[in-house]
């Protein structure tokens, strides 16, 4: 789109202008794909992970006698036998296995690596664990007051991120109206049909062999390789059909715990989720404080906005620092505002851990943004849509990130909805 008129189109020769088949469209419909619970190796065993009953606890001592003697397992391991025992996406602040605290209900401890998966549920409950349980936090803006449980070092504060452009000061100066909001929004769990899963098959002494579902294949290599102190040539990641991710299969969640087993016993593993540990052990969306102050003139532009974002990543960083830079960069909206300023904070809490899912933190800042554009609309009494009408993008703005925009197509899309569903005979309601 272009000025606000539909360009014509015109189909080109080969994909572009085409309907094209999947590939994989008559293999997915008739269930021939093999995902990565299809795959059946011979001695393949079943790994299973012990996780916290605590959101905040020392480890104190932990004793897998009992459970190495059970019948059935192979192998248990614990943070003592992972070559280099952190990961993480951009920060390696994560333990493969906790080894001096837990940080959040689920962290994993120690795993089993059994005959059957029973066998292995079973042995979790013969691991013994001490702990010294710790006072935690759970809300984002309690864990930046002073003296709240501290998760890493002596701040809760991961990250910072900040966006400016204008003086905001002078645009609500100038504001016949400012008004000011706070939103929350909550934890999303991806829910993919197929659970986190993995197998790993040992190919030599060092080496390993990962089948993964996951959506980042190079970086998990990386992951592989740093756990198991070895060079990446001796890890190969093979990407297998995905049961659906939406960004939850984005960090390398099962494969180092699984690739350390593997190389311990000498025989392929596989390590899969069940659905309750999704729920409590994997990632989720970012839950966000965002704080809005918008000052607009009596005709109803907008002057000026700032902009507070509080990210709960949960207690480790994973790819939280994506998503913040995402969320303060889009946080503004699709709205010319000349005077634009936005505070975005990564903040660690004792909750499950954030991570990737769609959007990156523009789903949350698109609920505040909208909600609080319906409020000023309101409070100016004047039509809601008139009023996006009114500071909608237009070619050639500058967004505050500093992009110069082309073909915009938000006016048009909405005079063209605004036919469709009736708005002016409707009365704008």
């Amino acid at each position: 789109m272009t000025g606000g008129h539909a360009r014509p189109y015109a189909p080109t020769s080969g994909a572009i202008g085409s309907r094209v088949t999947r590939r994989d469209a008559l293999l997915q419909v008739t269930g021939q794909i093999r995902y990565t619970e299809d795959i059946r190796l011979a001695g393949m065993l079943h790994v299973k992970f012990l996780r916290s009953r605590y959101p905040h606890a020392r480890v104190l001592r932990i004793d897998t006698s009992r459970a190495s003697a059970a019948t059935g397992v192979i192998a248990v391991i614990t943070g003592r036998d992972v070559p280099f025992n952190r990961v993480g996406a951009i920060r390696q602040d994560q333990p493969v296995l906790a080894d001096d605290r837990v940080r959040y209900l689920g962290d994993p401890v120690a795993a089993v690596a059994a005959e059957t998966e029973e066998a292995a549920f079973q042995a979790l409950r013969h691991i013994d664990v001490d702990y010294e349980e710790l006072p935690a936090v759970f809300d984002p803006l309690r864990a930046v007051e002073p003296g709240a449980p501290l998760l890493h070092g002596d701040s809760n504060v991961l990250a910072r991120q900040g966006l400016r452009c204008g003086d905001t000061e002078k645009g609500f100066a100038a504001s016949r109206l400012v008004v000011e909001e706070t939103y929350r929004t909550q934890a999303v769990e991806q829910s993919a049909l197929e659970t986190q899963i993995v197998v790993v098959v040992p190919d030599t002494k060092t080496g390993v062999t990962v089948y993964t579902p996951g959506s980042r294949p190079f970086a998990m290599r990386t992951e592989v390789a740093s756990v198991l102190k070895t060079d990446p040539s001796k890890v190969r990641v093979v990407g297998v059909p995905s049961g659906g991710a939406f960004g939850g299969k984005s960090d390398a969640w099962l494969e180092p715990a699984a690739s350390v087993i593997a190389l311990k016993t000498g025989r392929p593993v596989r390590a899969m989720l069940t659905r309750e540990e999704e729920f409590i052990a994997s990632t989720v969306r970012h839950p966000i404080v965002l704080h809005y102050r918008s000052g607009v003139d009596a005709q109803g532009k907008l002057l000026a906005r700032q902009v507070k974002l509080y990210l709960d990543t949960g207690a480790y960083s994973a790819l939280g620092e994506v998503t913040l830079r995402k969320a303060s960069l889009m946080c503004a909206g699709p709205y010319r505002i000349p005077n634009v300023e936005v505070e975005g904070l990564l903040i660690y809490t004792n909750n499950t851990v954030s991570s990737a899912m769609r959007g990156f933190g523009v789903p949350q800042s698109c609920f505040a943004w909208e909600s609080h554009t319906e409020t000023i609309a309101r409070r100016l009494q004047m039509d809601p849509v008139r009023f996006r009408m009114l500071n909608a993008y237009e070619d050639g703005d500058t967004t505050p990130g500093g992009q110069v925009l082309a073909n915009v197509g938000l006016k048009a899309s909405m005079r063209e909805a605004m036919q469709v569903f009736g708005w002016d005979e409707r009365g704008g309601e």
